[in-house]
């Protein structure tokens, strides 16, 4: 305990850059309990990248690493009050909105942004094909109307975008980028990355595009796996990189560079898909073994422990 004459340290008083907070980025989403994505795996990609995740839960997936097999939303007083505590606390520098569970939730989110309007907001927008047709149907006129006119930036994959924005679509071609652009567009959204665009040479197209002009595209070799949690991984970096005061096109360029380096060292911890390492850079180094590697067995508890009282505390 400090004597009386020790001076309390408020964490503002940390002028030194080694002590200085990382940039904060206010997460909305729901808790994924296989760690595919959700909000387990926004933290994770955001301190991946040097930022500080502020994680406000909005419900619970039930589900494993294969399927999707239902959700439980909370209560949006619940999600208002975890937001606004932490607000009052907390200085942010972006807001991602992934997946918030009904329309009671997206209304709370939405009344935040507008009250930090200045706070860029990258709301992503995941597959929703698990879910009852009615409960889609209301979830994304509810996110269309309330939060794409908050939204600076909107991530999504070109098939989801496109049943989404383009309902209507009759031409025989796909929509190109800038056509989902302009559609997000009409409700306020000035940048897009379209994912997933599937190139017959075995390739995937990303693209950050505005109604006018295309800013960034990106090919990387199509992936023969399936994987979970890339969208909230990718949409999360993107969060974090534009937080630390990245520019946009750099942010995407460097977002996309690090999901496919966390899809090709993406492991498998269960019995379905391959989740993304998104701490694929912190392998070692130097050749030195881990306790798992050292005699081709699982790490056990005791490969960790400490000897007793030899705590750093």
């Amino acid at each position: 305990m400090p004597s009386e004459n020790t001076p309390a340290l408020h964490p503002h008083d940390l002028s030194d850059e080694s002590t200085a907070a990382p940039p904060c980025v206010l997460i909305f989403n729901a808790n994924d309990p296989s760690g595919a994505g959700g909000i387990g795996a926004d933290v994770l990609a955001s301190a991946s990248v040097g930022a500080h995740a502020l994680p406000v839960v909005t419900g619970a997936y039930m589900r494993d690493t294969a399927e999707i097999f239902d959700h439980v939303s909370f209560d949006e007083e619940a999600v208002a009050e975890q937001a606004r505590s932490v607000l009052e606390d907390v200085s942010v520098q972006v807001i991602k909105v992934g997946f918030c569970g009904n329309p009671e939730n997206l209304s709370v989110i939405a009344e935040v942004a507008t009250d930090y309007a200045e706070v860029p907001v990258v709301a992503y927008m995941p597959n929703l094909s698990w879910w009852g047709d009615e409960a889609i149907d209301a979830y994304l006129d509810a996110f269309r109307e309330l939060i794409l006119p908050q939204t600076t930036l909107l991530v999504g994959n070109h098939n989801t975008l496109w049943r989404w924005l383009l309902p209507d679509w009759s031409s025989e071609k796909s929509p190109g980028p800038r056509d989902l652009a302009r559609a997000a567009a009409e409700v306020g959204v000035p940048y897009v990355l379209v994912t997933g665009i599937s190139h017959p040479d075995q390739q995937v197209e990303n693209v950050l595009a505005t109604p006018h002009t295309v800013l960034v595209t990106e090919k990387f070799e199509r992936f023969d796996a399936v994987f979970s949690g890339a969208g909230d991984t990718l949409s999360a970096t993107l969060a974090a990189l534009l937080a630390s005061g990245t520019d946009l096109e750099a942010a995407t360029r460097e977002g996309l560079a690090f999901l496919d380096q966390c899809l090709n060292s993406g492991y498998r911890p269960g019995m379905g898909h391959i989740l993304p390492d998104r701490l694929f850079w912190a392998e070692l180094e130097d050749g030195t073994e881990s306790p798992a590697d050292s005699d081709d067995r699982l790490a056990t508890a005791e490969d960790f422990s400490l000897p007793r009282h030899e705590t750093k505390h």
